[in-house]
């Protein structure tokens, strides 16, 4: 074997491995979909926080522009936010009603401002999005719990 293909496999071989790691990681790191992704010492105070602006189809509505707009949501979370299928974490299914009962407002909002780690979900609030646009992208995401 000429040292080229050797080098050849060998990266492969690296990449397949690095991936599987990564894989693994990101797995153990929710050991399932419903757990919070917000840290432990924090959960408590985040849970209690609700939107400060009344839910409403004009707020309803925004937050469905965003969605499929700048906030890019539907790029992963796709038109029926069921979720594309993705490698690692897959991401969240909106309308599983055991998920939309176990996460409150304040938790989504925490997930927007700061991401979720060991998830390929980035921050949005405060990047791309203003904290008033996060609440009517919550709003929106609500709405998904019907289908």
């Amino acid at each position: 074997m000429r040292l080229e293909s050797i080098y050849k496999v060998l990266v492969g071989l690296i990449l397949v491995i690095g991936l599987a790691c990564w894989q693994t990681a990101a797995q153990a790191f929710h050991p399932s979909v419903y757990s919070p992704r917000v840290p432990p010492e924090q959960l408590e105070t985040i849970q209690e926080i609700e939107s400060p602006f009344e839910t409403s189809p004009e707020r309803i509505e925004e937050g469905r522009k965003i969605y499929f707009g700048k906030g890019l949501c539907v790029t992963c979370h796709s038109n029926n936010g069921k979720g594309v299928r993705m490698p690692g974490h897959a991401p969240r299914n909106f309308t599983d009603t055991q998920w939309q009962d176990a996460r409150t407002d304040g938790e989504l909002m925490w997930v927007l401002k700061n991401g979720s780690p060991g998830t390929g979900m980035p921050q949005r609030v405060g990047k791309v999005l203003t904290e008033e646009e996060g609440w009517n992208v919550i709003q929106f995401i609500r709405t998904f719990r019907a289908q």
